[in-house]
């Protein structure tokens, strides 16, 4: 395989971007379409390598689980090419990220190909020799702020990686997650490193298609966050026959403890391990992880440092001349290891510095216990963890105060809780933060109050704004707790029953009238205005941050779940069959009275 000659002497690079062919025929990649070997996807690697040029550019690539992407991503990394990696499915971030940044070069899907737009032949930027990758924190609340990495950063934390999972080069990988996400692009990044497979998909675990192609492909593991095992629960993923299955990693937020303990000992029941472990996108995606085998006896531990990275604890502010932790073994918890970032950058011009950071403050309060495993206690800061996606509230109240609102927004229990006051718009505020944000709708509760409260210093009582959310009666969106979501933010409760049952509606008014009331629960879920009896979940832009609620909320309102309800229209999906009327059997049954339907003696009467 070629690279660019000249620029070889003078440009790092990532070598396990540049040692694919050494693996020779083994199956680097798995798609629907079929197979394709590492000697194909190096001379593929080589040759878009050879488009991108001698001269070292900015190339801005929309992420995507493909083929296509991959290759691009792979040839900029082996050509010295620094890569800011924006996410494909979004057209702002693309827009906004393009005219903050002013990459040389942009790569993204146009009418089904990848287009490469060359939009100078020299960069209009002065790059640092380390400078590799840019990516968005781990959420995005529509800051141009990235994290700069470096090539040793992707090179070590791969390393890393493949150590403590023991990857073989005969593993197979799905691509659950984006490649845009730190923790989606560690998964890619590993395995090629071993020479293992990817199995490159887009399908969500709550899609059917998705196991055939696991099982096809002989899928040895797959990445979750913790809303993947609401949908895992969903689809009686402890039961499925997967044999290749070696283990299961999560990361990308907390998964409560019980929950830990209860996959962990499924994977042991079914043979494969549970690896949860603990990073951010400064860290290049990982800083520690739980053996497998204390998963079910220390479910709350984020567990060890990653080979080659360390821990420390340092004194909390308020807690002065503790040494290094607090009476209760606390501290920040900081960490240190070659996959640290360089540094952030805000504008274009940051993208000249070398490395400003040496070690990274993670803004989490850990302790360490008796056995040496780390716990995190809590946040230093304000920013918080929704559905994986790491947002800070303080620039959301930035982004607000600019569209002339003022808020007060924290991170509840799986949902971000926004309270603003004036004549604001809550469904547009809404759908404001959660766009930035890059989180489902129904993860964002919007709070209209005549004035925000205040602590008497005058600054804001955010623990007030918290407790709103508990007054309101409302349930958080799924986060990885052990409790099965709830309605939307915002959706109206169930009407109370009233004195007795009316007349009984012809079949045709009772089957509209079901239609009608599936129209206005997928408007409510899915925030759409534009639902009709021909819409489908899938129509409608259904993700997998929604499946799960819409799935238990159609089971509700139907008495049972249609299979492949997701991509038919609402018009076909029927309720179960109405039980016969206890007192339709005949007066010599006896069974019940209509003042007193399935009275409680009886042991047929139907369960309420």
């Amino acid at each position: 395989m070629t690279y660019p000659p000249d620029l070889l002497p003078r440009t790092k690079t990532v070598p396990f971007a540049r040692a694919l062919a050494a693996h020779g025929d083994r199956t680097a990649l798995v798609t629907r379409d079929g197979e394709t070997s590492y000697r194909e996807l190096a001379a593929r690697v080589a040759a878009t390598a050879q488009r991108l040029g001698e001269e070292r550019r900015l190339v801005l690539l929309a992420g995507a689980n493909t083929a296509d992407a991959l290759v691009v991503y792979l040839a900029a990394l082996a050509a010295g090419h620094p890569v800011l990696l924006v996410p494909g499915d979004n057209d702002e971030a693309v827009r906004s990220l393009t005219a903050a940044y002013d990459p040389d070069v942009v790569v993204l899907p146009s009418g089904g190909e990848w287009e490469v737009r060359e939009r100078r032949p020299v960069s209009a930027h002065d790059l640092h020799p380390d400078l590799a990758l840019l990516l968005s924190t781990s959420g995005s609340t529509g800051s141009p702020k990235l994290v700069r990495l470096s090539h040793e950063n992707l090179q070590a934390n791969a390393e890393s990686i493949a150590e403590y999972l023991g990857i073989r080069d005969g593993d197979r990988a799905a691509t659950t997650l984006p490649m845009h996400y730190c923790y989606g692009l560690s998964v890619i990044n590993s395995h090629l490193l071993r020479g293992a497979g990817l199995v490159l998909t887009d399908l969500s675990v709550a899609d059917g298609c998705f196991w055939e192609l696991f099982r096809r492909a002989r899928g040895s593991t797959f990445a979750a966050v913790p809303y993947t095992f609401d949908l895992l629960d969903r689809i009686g993923f402890a039961g499925m026959d997967l044999p290749h299955l070696r283990y299961v990693t999560q990361a990308g937020g907390r998964l409560a403890p019980e929950r830990v303990a209860e996959y962990a000992a499924t994977g042991r029941r079914n043979g494969w391990d549970l690896f949860v472990m603990y990073g951010q996108t400064e860290a290049t995606a990982r800083m520690a992880y739980l053996p497998p085998h204390l998963a079910e006896s220390r479910p709350q531990a984020v567990g060890v440092p990653v080979p080659g990275g360390s821990f420390r604890l340092l004194p909390l502010p308020d807690r002065p001349g503790e040494g290094d932790t607090g009476e209760d073994g606390t501290g920040e918890l900081v960490y240190t290891g070659p996959n640290v970032m360089l540094g952030y950058a805000e504008t274009p011009a940051d993208l000249r510095l070398g490395r400003t950071v040496r070690e990274l403050r993670t803004g989490d309060v850990a302790r360490r216990a008796a056995d040496g495993l780390y716990e995190i206690v809590g946040r230093r800061s304000r920013f918080a963890k929704i559905l994986g996606l790491r947002v800070d509230p303080q620039q959301v109240e930035v982004l607000l105060e600019r569209h002339g609102i003022t808020s007060y927004c924290v991170g509840g229990d799986g949902e971000l809780l926004v309270a603003v006051t004036g004549d604001a718009d809550a469904q547009q505020v809404r759908r404001t933060v959660a766009d930035a944000c890059g989180l489902p709708r129904r993860a964002v509760r919007v709070h209209l109050l005549p004035e925000l409260p205040r602590l008497p210093t005058g600054k804001p009582d955010y623990g007030a704004v918290r407790r709103l959310a508990s007054a309101d009666g409302g349930a958080p969106a799924p986060s990885g707790g052990a409790r099965p979501p709830a309605p939307a933010p915002g959706a109206k409760p169930a009407p109370e029953p009233g004195p007795g049952p009316g007349p009984e509606p012809e079949p045709g008014e009772r089957a509209s009238a079901d239609r009608a009331g599936l129209c206005r629960l997928y408007a409510e879920i899915l925030d759409r205005t534009d639902v009709t009896e021909d819409s489908s979940f899938v129509g409608l832009g259904g993700d997998s941050l929604c499946y799960v609620e819409m799935s238990l909320r159609l089971e509700e309102a139907l008495g049972h779940l249609p299979a492949d309800w997701h991509t038919l229209p609402i018009r076909d999906l029927e309720p179960a069959p109405r039980p016969e009327p206890a007192g339709s059997r005949g007066a010599a049954g006896g069974r019940g009275t209509a003042e007193t339907p399935g009275a409680a003696g009886d042991p047929q009467a139907p369960a309420r």
